[in-house]
């Protein structure tokens, strides 16, 4: 076992070493490709892409431009995103598009009149915007894995913003419940609702010309318009000039913005090899550890009808939250013990502390090897929103990207047609306790911890398997582990596993689990093995996928979305 996972953890770095544009695969391995997206508009425009040559990261990066038009709350090119690039062959690479805090941000960038400010509080308005990252990652993924040019990639984002878009019911419900972001400007007043302040009926024709100009001008232009010139002017002066909180950002800021080639982060679960994307994201240890912590049960047997296949679930997370609320943060600021909290070993002392028959009365962090420094523990639940999105292309070349603004409709400020994101709320707001500093705290230049967990799977023959992520905020840890469990332990398809309710036990004693589906049914069961502090919770879940079945690609969607997978 030790040697195993020695190795799985060493391949990253091989994986990761990326100097020359890898070659295209020689013959198409699949009929046709496919993608999952979480709005079947955005599926589309990826698809398209496929249909006129493009590569997986050329579909990918069309459905994060169309979803910028279309779900406007979730995600877009005005915050940010990681993604797992497959070339074809198995060699995996990730790219960091996430935020970063202005170089003028500090500890106490969210204390305001003496005291620190809550999330809620610290959302709205300037204080909260990060550098947006999406235009970075798209151009060098399109630099290393683009087919088609870039022109292309945003014919069907400027056609749904400048011919117009059909109001959803889902936008509608998040214009209505989320009007403190989504009407803060009045641009954004203008555009999504109506003269009486309600938002514009589902059914609704929306066009964003803001927008499609905007398209037109990166089309031709590039990403470098984004990040120097008078959209980034229009950045930091919306930022700094914010009516609610704001906050010192200069064009300088944008203009030194870069997105970092990351080693992906890979471990074997049952003989099925994991990656996903390493810090400043947290998805892969916590999916990861997870899934180590539970590798010496046999979940099989149990199956997924057993109320303690659910309490061994819930108790791994609630040991690899814990050390994710200590460790995880951004590598470029804090040395993250990575292959410390994924050691077989420490997964191993660790998962002694599981019993099937009962509840640990507590959890704490663990002691990896490689911890630098003394860190102190914080607890900083994500708001829920964010979009994920899926292509693989007929040659078998991958692509699994999250991309988000964070909460709905992010800080509300809007520049050019899109939102800006909120993600430096995902920054602890406050910078240390009892005298320690937190790992997360605010720093100038830093990017905030995430739980994204784009994610590829390969079966024991190493060819891919499955690949997947969700939405969500800190859910998607939980999201995505979950549905590898059903397809790895239970053979479930992927639309069935995407579809199971989903338990979440983000640390402490709480655990939740969705309401209204078979594991609430299952409360008192759990009940009894100690999870005292067991409760529902409203679904605000949303996974997207595509798997490799008998030689051809199947896609999935999550049923609780508007979500579609779309084939070539």
């Amino acid at each position: 076992m030790t040697s195993r996972f020695l190795v799985a953890l060493a391949a990253p770095l091989l994986l990761g070493a990326c100097a020359t544009v890898p070659a295209a695969p020689a013959a198409p391995v699949f009929e046709r490709g496919m993608v999952s997206a979480a709005d079947p508009r955005a599926a589309e425009a990826g698809a398209e892409m496929l249909r006129a040559g493009g590569s997986a990261s050329d579909a990918a990066l069309a459905t994060l431009l169309a979803l910028t038009v279309v779900e406007p709350q979730s995600s877009g090119i005005g915050g940010g995103g990681f993604l797992l690039l497959d070339d074809g062959t198995g060699r995996v690479e990730t790219i960091d598009g996430r935020e970063t805090a202005p170089l003028a941000a500090g500890p106490d960038w969210f204390k305001m009149n003496g005291q620190y400010l809550s999330v809620p509080q610290a959302i709205p308005g300037g204080r909260s915007v990060g550098v947006p990252g999406n235009l970075r990652l798209m151009e060098q993924a399109h630099e290393r894995h683009g087919k088609l040019k870039w022109k292309a990639l945003f014919g069907p984002a400027i056609r749904l913003a400048r011919d117009g878009f059909v109001m959803t019911e889902r936008l509608n419900a998040f214009l209505t419940r989320s009007k403190n972001t989504a009407a803060l400007t009045a641009e954004g007043r203008t555009l999504y609702y109506q003269a009486d302040g309600t938002p514009l009926p589902a059914g609704t024709l929306v066009k964003n010309p803001a927008l499609a100009r905007f398209l037109e001008q990166l089309a031709a232009r590039g990403a470098d318009s984004f990040y120097v010139g008078p959209n980034a002017q229009a950045i930091a002066s919306a930022v700094s000039t914010a009516a609610r909180n704001p906050a010192p950002m200069t064009a300088g800021d944008l203009a030194a913005y870069s997105a970092r080639q990351r080693d992906p982060v890979c471990t074997i679960y049952h003989r099925y090899k994991i990656c996903g994307m390493g810090p400043p994201s947290s998805g892969a240890t916590t999916v990861q550890g997870t899934l180590g912590l539970l590798e010496r049960f046999d979940l099989r047997s149990l199956g997924k009808d057993d109320p303690r296949s659910w309490h061994l679930i819930a108790e791994a997370q609630r040991l690899a939250y814990a050390d994710r609320e200590r460790y995880l943060a951004d590598p470029d600021f804090v040395a993250v013990p990575l292959a410390g909290l994924l050691a077989p070993d420490y997964l191993a002392a660790r998962s002694q502390l599981i019993a099937i028959d009962r509840t640990m009365p507590s959890v704490a962090p663990g002691n990896p090897a490689g911890v630098k420094v003394a860190l102190a523990d914080t607890l900083t639940l994500d708001v829920p929103s964010t979009s994920h999105f899926v292509a693989i292309d007929r040659y078998g070349r991958a692509a699994t990207l999250t991309s988000t603004i964070e909460s709905s409709f992010g800080s509300g400020l809007m520049v050019n047609g899109y939102f800006l994101n909120n993600e430096l709320t995902d920054l602890s707001l406050i910078p240390e306790r009892d005298g320690v500093m937190i790992a997360n705290r605010v720093e100038g230049g830093k990017r905030p911890r995430s739980s994204m967990a784009p994610t590829l799977v390969y079966s024991p023959d190493g060819k891919l398997r499955m690949a997947i992520g969700a939405a969500g905020g800190s859910t998607i840890p939980a999201q995505v582990l979950k549905a590898i469990i059903a397809v790895i332990d239970w053979d479930l398809p992927a639309q069935e596993a995407i579809a199971m309710p989903v338990i979440f036990a983000p640390g402490g004693a709480f655990v939740f689990v969705e309401k209204g589906g078979a594991l609430e049914a299952m409360i008192p069961a759990l009940r009894a093995l100690g999870h005292t502090e067991i409760q529902p919770r409203e679904p605000s879940f949303k996974a997207n996928a595509v798997e490799v079945v008998n030689g051809r690609l199947v896609g999935a969607a999550d049923p609780r979305s508007e979500g579609r997978a779309v084939p070539e």
